[in-house]
C-alpha cells in the first residue's frame, strides 16, 4: 500500500517551506504545509500530514454544500494500516527532540505522536476518495487503554504501527503497537513496548449530527481475533454505565462509609490520624493555560495529543511530589474525550492521587486523575472537558537508594471524593476481568 510506512526527521522549524513540492501535479495550487495548523507539535505530525496531504487538504477547504458520502465502502484492516519509523539510532537530533533526563523516550510527546496517527489511521478508513463529497468530522471520543510494557531508550530506533480494527454504526476503534528495535550481530529484534487503543466518533461536518463509516472486512485470524476482542469492549463499556447506575441498589452507601471513617478523623480529629494515610485534597496540583492557535488540529480545534501531553506532564508531577521518589509511568487508564477544547480556552487542569495499591510491595501503584476544564470567565461557567487516569510507580533505582521508602495510602474527606474513587477502582476492576 502507497503510504503504509513513513520514516520521520529531525525538524526544529517546518520542513516544509519549500512547498509546494516540485513533484507535485497540483503544487501551484498547494497550501503550503508550513501554514497548516499544529505543525509545531512533532516530526510525526509534520510527516503524517505530508504524506495524507491531498485527503487533508480536503479536509481542511471542504467543498462548500457538498453532500454527503452516498454509499458506505467496505475497507479491510491492511487498508488504514500505517507504519512511522524514528530514526533515533543515526539521528541526533531527532534524539535530542525526544529524549528526557533518563536518557528514555518522552511519554507526553509520544502521546502526542499516537493521536496524531490514530487520527489519520481513522481518516483513512472512513475517506471515500471522492473529491466532491463533504468528509466527516472525525473526533476523538477516549483513550480505552495505553500499556507501557518496557522502558523505551532514546537510543534505538522505534517503530508505532496501527490500523482500523474494529467498526460501530459511527465509532471507530484504532489499535496501535511500539516497537522498539535493537540488534545483535546477526538479526533485527523488535520487543512490544507499549500498546493502545483509541475510539473515534464520525460527525457529518455540516449537521454534526452522528455519521455512519465506511464497514471493516477483517481478513487474517489474527484481525478476525482483534475485531471480536474490540466488539466485546465495546459491549464492556456499554455494561459499566449499565453497573453505574446500579451501585446505590447493590450496598454501595457501606462502602462509602468505609471510605470516608478514616477521612472524618483527619478533618475532626488530625493530631490522631494516621501518618500513613493522606487526604486525597492534600495530594492536588494546578495549572493553567489559555490554548494558542499553534495548537489547534486540521479542524480548527485543539488537538487532542496536545491535551494528553499536558495532562501527562502534570499528572507525572503529582506522583512525583506525592512519592517522594522520581516516578515510573506504567499506563493510560483511560482517557475521555467529553467536549471540544477551542482556541481561545482559558483551560484548567488539576489533579489528584485517587488511590494507592499495594498488592505488590516491590511495585506499589499510584493512580492519578487529572480533569480538564473549560472555564469562562465572562460566563462564570466551567465545563469538564476532559478526565485521564494515569497509573504511575516508583523507579526501581530510586527506591533502592531510599530504605524507609513508603507509599501513604490516600482517603476521602467528602462524599464525592469517595465516590470517585470507587468509580474508577471498580472501573478498572471490571476491565481487568475482561482483559482476563
Amino acid at each position: 500500500m502507497e503510504f503504509n510506512t513513513i520514516r520521520i526527521k529531525s525538524t526544529f522549524t517546518s520542513p516544509f517551506e519549500s512547498s509546494p513540492r516540485a513533484d507535485d501535479d497540483n503544487s501551484p495550487f498547494r497550501k503550503p504545509l508550513s501554514l497548516w495548523p499544529g505543525m509545531y507539535h512533532s516530526p510525526v505530525t509534520a510527516a503524517l500530514w505530508e504524506t495524507r496531504s491531498k485527503i487533508f487538504e480536503r479536509l481542511l477547504d471542504p467543498p462548500k454544500d457538498a453532500p454527503p458520502q452516498s454509499e458506505l465502502l467496505t475497507k479491510t484492516t491492511s487498508q488504514s494500516r500505517t507504519t512511522i519509523l524514528y530514526n533515533f539510532a543515526t539521528d541526533y537530533i531527532l534524539r535530542e527532540q525526544y529524549r528526557d533526563p533518563w536518557n528514555e523516550v518522552r511519554i507526553g510527546k509520544l502521546l502526542e505522536d499516537l493521536d496524531a496517527l490514530a487520527g489519520t489511521i481513522s481518516v483513512k478508513h472512513c475517506s471515500d476518495d471522492d473529491s466532491m463529497t463533504r468528509p466527516l468530522l472525525l473526533v476523538t471520543a477516549s483513550v480505552d487503554k495505553m500499556v507501557l510494557k518496557k522502558t523505551i531508550s532514546v537510543d534505538c530506533d522505534l517503530k508505532m504501527a496501527g490500523a482500523v480494527i474494529w467498526v460501530g454504526r459511527s465509532s471507530i476503534e484504532v489499535q496501535l503497537e511500539v516497537t522498539q528495535l535493537s540488534s545483535d550481530s546477526t538479526d533485527i529484534i523488535e520487543t512490544v513496548a507499549l500498546t493502545a487503543n483509541f475510539i473515534f466518533v464520525a460527525r457529518d461536518s455540516k449537521t454534526g449530527k452522528a455519521a455512519p463509516v465506511n464497514r471493516l472486512s477483517p481478513e487474517t485470524e489474527t484481525e478476525k481475533l482483534f475485531y471480536e476482542e474490540a466488539d466485546a469492549r465495546n459491549k464492556l463499556r456499554k455494561l459499566q454505565k449499565v453497573e453505574r447506575k446500579g451501585f446505590e441498589e447493590k450496598g454501595e452507601k457501606n462502602r462509602l462509609d468505609l471510605l470516608l471513617a478514616e477521612g472524618r478523623i483527619f478533618c475532626d480529629m488530625p493530631a490522631l490520624a494516621n501518618r500513613d494515610s493522606i487526604l486525597l485534597r492534600d495530594t492536588r496540583l494546578e495549572n493553567s493555560l489559555i490554548c494558542q492557535p499553534q495548537q489547534r488540529n486540521i479542524h480548527g480545534r485543539i488537538f487532542g495529543g496536545f491535551l494528553m501531553h499536558r495532562a501527562f506532564e502534570l499528572a507525572f508531577s503529582t506522583a512525583y511530589t506525592f512519592a517522594g521518589l522520581m516516578p515510573y509511568f506504567l499506563e493510560v487508564d483511560h482517557v475521555d474525550f467529553l467536549r471540544p477544547v477551542d482556541v481561545g480556552d482559558f483551560l484548567r487542569f488539576k489533579s489528584c492521587v485517587l488511590y494507592t495499591e499495594f498488592e505488590h510491595a516491590e511495585q506499589p501503584l499510584i493512580n492519578v486523575e487529572v480533569v480538564a476544564h473549560v472555564t469562562r470567565p465572562e460566563m462564570r461557567s466551567s465545563e469538564v472537558s476532559n478526565t485521564f487516569y494515569f497509573t504511575f510507580t516508583v523507579r526501581s533505582e530510586a527506591k533502592a537508594n531510599n530504605n524507609g521508602f513508603r507509599i501513604r495510602k490516600v482517603v476521602p474527606a467528602t462524599e464525592e471524593e469517595a465516590r470517585r474513587i470507587l468509580e474508577r477502582m471498580d472501573a478498572d476492576s471490571l476491565l481487568s476481568k475482561d482483559t482476563i
